[in-house]
């Protein structure tokens, strides 16, 4: 006779899933490496945050890292093609990148939250910048340093820093290989808030439970208009959300909404 596996369970001990209530948090868990991403962590990851973005009962995903580091990025030893194809070149080909897990956390409508433990360098800082929400404890580092290794921040970093802090100052990080702790990163709009080390995954969840409070559906579709936005006029991107909240006046979460409101009662939200 065979049990069920639990939910979320992870194939990997490199990486972590813990659901509670409506949040998921996932902990990348090699503190021996400071949490650099190995070929099994890649498709795991990747595999966890579809589920998650298709579960009905999960809300918010939360990002962190055991130990001192959040990420330190990609194992180059254990992905690099020797390691993934043994012996010998690979044959060269197209890359395909729609199923990595930077793409994936860029196309997920659950939002992400960030759990900043320690320093976040190349792809552990890109998978940062991907998040919609940054919290660091005071321990919290981004380093773009990836033009003192003769690499590129090759998961969207180039294109994400940009936007996030403005052209100069994301010039003035890449090309002088800086790395900035919790206060400076707060400083330049990179983290929402600063908090002790002991109270930042507490600080975490609170936050996603506040987010889970509210409509799911509503909050999901705020990100993808978000999204969406980036790359469209202003006259398309009301078009769309007029579409969308056509759909949102027939759920059974705006009845809920209005009937909180006039009963002045707290809703009780379930994603119908």
């Amino acid at each position: 006779m065979t049990t069920e596996a639990p939910a979320y369970a992870s194939t990997t001990e490199q990486l972590l899933a813990e659901l509670d209530g409506h949040t998921l948090t996932l902990t990348f868990n090699r503190p021996e490496r400071m949490n650099a991403i190995s070929g099994p962590m890649l498709a795991e990851f990747s595999r966890l945050l579809t589920e998650a973005n298709r579960d009905p009962e999960v809300r918010v995903v939360i990002l962190t890292g055991a130990g001192r580091g959040f990420c330190s990025g990609l194992d180059l030893v254990d992905n690099s093609p020797a390691a993934r194809n043994g012996r010998g070149p690979v044959a060269r080909q197209l890359f395909d990148l729609h199923d990595s897990p930077p793409t994936v956390l860029w196309n997920m409508d659950k939002p992400v939250i960030c759990a900043l433990n320690g320093a976040a360098a190349g792809y552990g800082m890109d998978l940062a910048l991907l998040c919609d929400i940054r919290i660091a404890g005071e321990n919290g580092k981004l380093a773009c340093v990836t033009a003192r290794r003769n690499l590129l921040p090759e998961s969207g970093g180039s294109w994400l820093l940009p936007r996030l802090v403005g052209w100069a100052k994301a010039a003035e990080m890449f090309f002088r290989a800086q790395t900035l702790n919790a206060q400076q990163c707060k400083e330049a709009g990179l983290v929402n808030e600063v908090v002790p080390d002991a109270e930042l995954l507490a600080t975490a969840k609170a936050w996603a439970a506040e987010i889970s409070l509210n409509a799911p559906v509503a909050v999901q579709t705020t990100k993808r208009m978000m999204r969406q936005g980036l790359f469209e006029s202003y006259e398309t991107t009301v078009d769309h959300l007029m579409a969308h909240l056509t759909v949102l006046f027939g759920m059974e979460d705006f009845k809920e909404g209005v009937n909180a409101f006039l009963e002045k009662r707290a809703p009780q939200f379930t994603g119908r």
